[in-house]
This record gives structure tokens, C-alpha cells and sequence, in this order.
């Protein structure tokens, strides 16, 4: 089963863990979401989003960090 969470009034922080030159590399998390983390990409704020477990985004985190994804 898939579920769709409404994003419209999501309220959108840059992720502590974005790095890279100023406007590069810049993640967006939601925060309203209890046990799941909406990510997207801040250059492309209506593209996609991943939601992500709570599980699932320390691991998310790391691969981004260590550039394997």
C-alpha cells in the first residue's frame, strides 16, 4: 500500500548535515512528520521527495556524508 502524506504546509529547514559550497549540495527536512523524514532537494523544491523512516535515515545520512550516494 502506498501513502501520500500532504506536503503542502510542510515546514522545510535545511538539513544540518547539507554541506558543500554555498547553494550546493543542500538538503531540505520536514520535521512534522513523527517517524518519517521527508527529504528534498532545495534547488528543486518542487521535484520529488523521499520519504524516508526514521530507521532509514540515520544509514541515508552516512551515504550522503561519505559521498557513496
Amino acid at each position: 500500500m502506498r501513502v501520500t502524506s500532504d506536503l503542502s504546509t510542510a515546514r522545510w529547514r535545511k538539513s544540518s548535515y547539507s554541506g558543500g559550497q554555498q547553494g550546493a549540495e543542500c538538503l531540505e527536512v520536514c520535521d512534522d512528520f513523527p517517524g518519517t523524514v521527508p527529504v528534498r532537494d532545495s534547488k528543486d523544491v518542487g521535484g520529488p521527495v523521499l520519504m524516508l523512516s526514521g530507521a532509514a535515515w540515520r544509514p541515508f545520512v552516512h551515504c550522503v556524508r561519505d559521498g557513496a550516494l
